[in-house]
C-alpha cells in the first residue's frame, strides 16, 4: 500500500467541489463513499441514554452511566459527561482504543449539526429558495463530473449553471467549528478588534512545552517514582516516554493546560481569577491583554 498527496495539495479546488456535490443526494452504487453496518432501523445518536453503554460494554459493565439521561436529577451536557469520564481515577475510559476517538467524533459532528448554517441576501432570498428547490440530483451530479473534467463554465447547461451560481450566493457560516476556515477568519477578526483597542501588540511568541522531556508530565501520567523536589528528576528511558505521551493524551492535553496557565500566572502576572494582570505585574510589567490560540 502506497501513500500519495496526503495533505490533498494537488488535488483541484475543483474536484473538491465535486465531491461535496455528490454528497448533497443519495445514489446507488457499488463502490460508495462510506459503508457503515446498519439494522433494519437507524439508531438515534441524540438523547439515547443506551446508545455508549451498549457500545462499549466493558466500560459500563452495569449498563447505566448512559448520556443525556432525562432522569437523572440534574443535567449534563454531553461534552461534560465525556470530560468527566476521561478524568476518571481509574482512567479506564482515556485508555480505551477507541472511547476518546468516538467521543471526540460526536462532539465534532455535533458542532457541525448544531453552529452551521446557510446566509444569503435579503434580496435574493426568495429566488435562491425557489432555486434550491428545484435543483435535482442528476443535475449536481452532472455538475459534478463537468468540475472534475476541468469543462469550461460556458459548457455546463442552464441547470447546471443555476446549480454552480448558488454555490456563489449562498455562504456558509460556521465561524463555531473549532479548525474551519471560517473560524480562522472570526479569530482573525478578534485579532484585529484587540489591534484597535489596546494597540499593536508589544510581544509576540510560541509557546511549545515538550511533555515527552518534562518530569511534570510523567507525575501527570501517574509516575510516584519522579522527585519534582530534586532539581534534576530521573526520568525512564525517552523511547518510554514517548510511549507514555501516545497512550495518555488526556495526560499531555492536562499537562498542556497546567504549563501555559503556569507561564502566564507566574512569569506574566495574569490574575486568571479577577481576568486581569496582577498588582505586582510580571517581567514585562502588568498586562493590558493578550490573546493566544492553539493549534
Amino acid at each position: 500500500m502506497g501513500v500519495l498527496d496526503p495533505e490533498s495539495d494537488k488535488i483541484s479546488g475543483r474536484t473538491f467541489t465535486a465531491a461535496a456535490l455528490r454528497n448533497l443526494y443519495s445514489r446507488s452504487t457499488l463502490q460508495p463513499d462510506l459503508v457503515v453496518h446498519h439494522g433494519s432501523q437507524a439508531i438515534n445518536e441524540y438523547n439515547n441514554p443506551d446508545l455508549i453503554p451498549g457500545m462499549y460494554p466493558t466500560l459500563f459493565p452495569s449498563g447505566i452511566g448512559g448520556f443525556e439521561d432525562k432522569t437523572r436529577p440534574t443535567a449534563l451536557s454531553f461534552q461534560q459527561q465525556v470530560q468527566y469520564y476521561l478524568n476518571l481515577a481509574d482512567r479506564s475510559f482515556r485508555y480505551h482504543h477507541s472511547y476518546l476517538f468516538v467521543a471526540l467524533n460526536m462532539i465534532q459532528r455535533r458542532t457541525a449539526h448544531l453552529n452551521t448554517f446557510f446566509t444569503v441576501r435579503k434580496a435574493q432570498f426568495n429566488s435562491i429558495a425557489r432555486k434550491l428547490t428545484q435543483v435535482s440530483p442528476s443535475v449536481l451530479d452532472s455538475l459534478a463530473w463537468r468540475l472534475e473534467q476541468e469543462h469550461k463554465l460556458s459548457q455546463l447547461s442552464g441547470e447546471e449553471k443555476i446549480a454552480f451560481s448558488l454555490l456563489k450566493n449562498v455562504n456558509t457560516i460556521a465561524a463555531r467549528i473549532p479548525g474551519s476556515q471560517a473560524s480562522k477568519i472570526f479569530v482573525c477578526n478578534e485579532i484585529q478588534s484587540y489591534f484597535s483597542y489596546f494597540g499593536l501588540p508589544h510581544l509576540f511568541f510560541t509557546f511549545n512545552p515538550s511533555a515527552a522531556h518534562s518530569p511534570i508530565f510523567q507525575v501527570m501520567y501517574g509516575d510516584t517514582s519522579v522527585d519534582l523536589s530534586s532539581r534534576f528528576p530521573k526520568l525512564i528511558a525517552g523511547h518510554e516516554r514517548a510511549l507514555r505521551l501516545a497512550h495518555d493524551p488526556v495526560a499531555a492535553a492536562d499537562f498542556f493546560e497546567f504549563s501555559w496557565r503556569c507561564c502566564f500566572e507566574h512569569l506574566l502576572g495574569w490574575d486568571f481569577k479577577a481576568e486581569k494582570s496582577s498588582a505586582a505585574g510580571g517581567l514585562f510589567g502588568q498586562l493590558h491583554a493578550f490573546y493566544g490560540s492553539s493549534e
